[in-house]
């Protein structure tokens, strides 16, 4: 019997289970099963995905990042936040942090006790899908990679969406075989934008997504004029902010700021 100690964090209500295994006490042979487990809601912990924090000769960190469903990610916006704090936590860093992901070296700072920015790698430039057909609907949307890929759906009202239905149908679509794409649905509101997101992995509508709030951003810029920084408005209520420059055609210098939360603490017996 194993005694793991976690951390349950969350990111405009986009939630996690941070572990820090910098002893190696999980071996990543058993990393996706062990997501697999405890991420599902009700049965277990519950959360979106189980972030792994390693030790890394160059960063501060590495982090091992896997989905609900444990497949293994390449980055996430909200838990790079998360991620930031907990690092802050266990006394990693005091001001500045960097760590490794599947996705390149985050730079990361804490800009309140709750509170974190990170950078995230440059996007390339936006591409569109004319007439793309899904679920009975043919509509242009817009593809671009913020880390992972997402596809994004302006739309006159977000509420309106049935976003499991829609997002499944892109999310599995044959044009973005084989590995598939997280879906956003946008519409412009006073303060910027409304998303709702599908996230793939988690399989489901989530209440945030940082990487699909960054991706809206850039996507607003093109569909509604929106200038940075952008003021992105989650399902959770909570609102993210979106800096980025736009350059020839790549998107550089791109930041994602907003809460981090320390649910509670617990253990578990393995």
């Amino acid at each position: 019997m194993v005694e793991l100690n976690f951390v349950k964090m969350q990111g405009a209500g986009n939630d996690f289970i941070l572990i820090d295994n910098r002893r190696g006490i999980i071996p990543t042979a058993a990393k996706a099963e062990l997501a697999a487990r405890l991420c599902p809601r009700a049965v277990a912990v519950g959360a979106d995905g189980m972030i792994f924090l390693e030790n890394d000769q160059e960063c501060g960190a590495r982090w091992d990042f896997y989905n609900s469903d444990g497949s293994l990610a390449e980055m996430c916006g909200n838990g790079a936040r998360c991620f930031t704090l907990f690092a802050r936590e266990l006394g990693i860093f005091e001001e500045k942090f960097t760590f490794r992901t599947l996705a390149g070296i985050i730079d990361a700072s804490v800009t309140g006790s709750a509170r974190a920015r990170v950078r995230l790698p440059d996007a390339p430039p936006l591409r569109m899908f004319n007439a793309l057909y899904f679920a009975g609907v043919i509509q242009d949307v817009y593809s671009i990679n913020t880390g992972v890929p997402h596809i994004v759906v302006p739309v006159e009202d977000v509420e309106t969406i049935d976003v499991k239905k829609y997002g499944s149908a892109i999310r599995y679509h044959d044009e973005f075989a084989p590995a598939g794409t997280n879906v956003n649905f946008i519409c412009a509101e006073a303060a910027g934008i409304k998303i709702r997101t599908y996230e793939r992995g988690v399989e489901d509508e989530t209440l945030a997504c940082g990487t699909g709030s960054v991706a809206a951003a850039i996507v607003a810029g093109a569909e509604y004029g929106l200038k940075p920084p952008v003021t992105v408005l989650t399902r959770s209520g909570e609102t993210l902010r979106v800096e980025y420059t736009a350059e020839g055609v790549q998107n550089v210098g791109v930041y994602l700021e907003g809460p981090a939360i320390k649910v509670y603490s617990g253990s578990l017996q393995l």
